[in-house]
């Protein structure tokens, strides 16, 4: 459908909403906070006017929601409420979702100069084990923002935006093929 992930930024701007649709990209099954492996991936809420861009955005808007459904599950299981994100991870450049998921868990986002951090990470423990680093706060004052996202969105809208997910979500546990 696009030649880049890098393209979907551009794509999920040319229109204004999913045209409601919605992804569930359960193409290995669902994880956290489901865990079902035999579900399958769906796609809902497609019309003759469900262009390319929605296809898209709805994807881009899928990973928002699942992350929603994980920090919701964490935050209920921990009795703590998420006050801000840090995300890392390739996809956190693009500033589509970036603000979308700001919007859709209504906590600012915040994206550090460095997004790459998988092996940051394991060099950071490294450095700790060999006395590089000498505490967790060194290695914590090293992080730097690039860009915050506060949420826009109103809650009204949010909520019948994830509701929606939800839906279709329940919908994709439903089915089964045998």
């Amino acid at each position: 459908m696009i030649e880049r992930a890098g393209d979907s930024q551009a794509l999920a701007a040319q229109v204004p909403d999913s045209g409601g649709a919605y992804l569930v990209p359960a193409f290995v099954g669902l994880g956290a906070p489901y865990w079902r492996s035999d579900v399958r991936g769906a796609m809902f809420g497609l019309t003759r006017g469900t262009r390319k861009a929605h296809f898209v955005r709805a994807a881009l808007e899928a990973m928002a929601y699942q992350t929603r459904d994980v920090l919701d599950a964490m935050q209920s299981d921990a009795g703590i409420a998420l006050t801000e994100l840090r995300a890392d991870g390739g996809a956190i450049g693009n500033d589509f979702l970036a603000g979308f998921q700001a919007d859709i868990l209504g906590v600012p986002l915040l994206r550090p100069r460095l997004t790459e951090t998988t092996a940051l990470g394991a060099a950071y423990l490294a450095g700790l084990a060999v006395g590089f680093w000498t505490s967790r706060e060194q290695i914590t004052a090293q992080w730097g923002l690039d860009r915050r996202f506060e949420p826009q969105m109103e809650v009204a809208r949010r909520e019948k935006l994830y509701a929606g997910w939800q839906q279709a979500v329940a919908a994709t546990l439903a089915f089964h093929v045998d």
